[in-house]
């Protein structure tokens, strides 16, 4: 059978601690080097690294090397799990969102240099049905869709920027489209999982903190893994 991909970033020792007995390995690509912790079931990939002495900023992401690295290791349905703002104030930092879009107009390095490849990008039907009902059957209540507007990082956004693009999206990280447009270039079934940790810049009077942020993060993580998990029991029973 083959495995499902998770991707994570903050929730890598609760990952490990209900993922089982995953093993770290370092894969060469094409495109670089990539880590996760695998298993027969599972590929989990730390898009910010393993060592918090090496934090990988999301600037600095290898999303080519990432997803060639899944690709080389069977994998064929990515779960990746996300940090977000919230763009608006009635979505609070502790909110769960499966978005069903999003935007990011600036460029990153495709997987096709060498012919013209006119994608439609788009996050996966299946994965977000599959998600959403992992998440409900978690009792978790979700909110179904929304648009996420990927900025390029890694500062936060102004308060003028903020209120630019929350005319047209819900919430706001530095990670999800660049790793959805990058599966879908390699034929990678890409759903997105994310957690609101803080409110944009701006939206409330509280000054924002990246430490804020991380505390929130972690709060979330046994959630997010949960559904995780659940889609996981689901994913091997279709596959088998």
């Amino acid at each position: 059978m083959q495995p499902l991909g998770i991707i994570s970033g903050t929730v890598i020792p609760q990952g490990r601690e209900l993922f089982g007995d995953l093993q770290e390995e370092f894969i060469e690509t094409e495109y670089g080097q990539a880590v996760v912790m695998r298993s027969d079931a599972v590929v989990f990939l730390p898009r910010h690294g393993t060592d918090p002495n090496r934090y990988i900023l999301p600037h600095q992401i290898n999303h080519r090397a990432n997803m060639k690295a899944l690709c080389e290791l069977s994998v064929r349905e990515i779960v990746a799990i996300n940090s977000a703002g919230s763009l608006h104030r009635k979505w609070k930092p502790g909110t769960i969102m499966v978005p069903d879009d999003f935007i990011m107009l600036t460029g990153i390095p495709g997987i096709h240099q060498t012919q013209a490849a006119h994608l439609t990008p788009q996050l996966d039907l299946k994965v977000r049905h599959y998600l959403l009902e992992a998440a409900r059957e978690e009792g978790v209540n979700v909110i179904d869709r929304g648009v996420y507007w990927q900025m390029p990082g890694p500062r936060l956004e102004t308060r003028a920027e903020i209120r630019m693009i929350s005319r047209f999206a819900d919430l706001v990280g530095m990670t999800l489209a660049s790793e959805a447009v990058t599966a879908q270039e390699l034929g990678l079934a890409y759903g997105a999982l994310c957690s609101i940790d803080n409110y944009g810049n701006g939206l409330v009077e509280k000054l924002l903190t990246v430490e804020e942020i991380v505390a929130h993060a972690r709060e979330n993580a046994r959630v997010m893994i949960g559904i995780a998990t659940r889609y996981l029991e689901k994913y091997r029973i279709r596959k088998s």
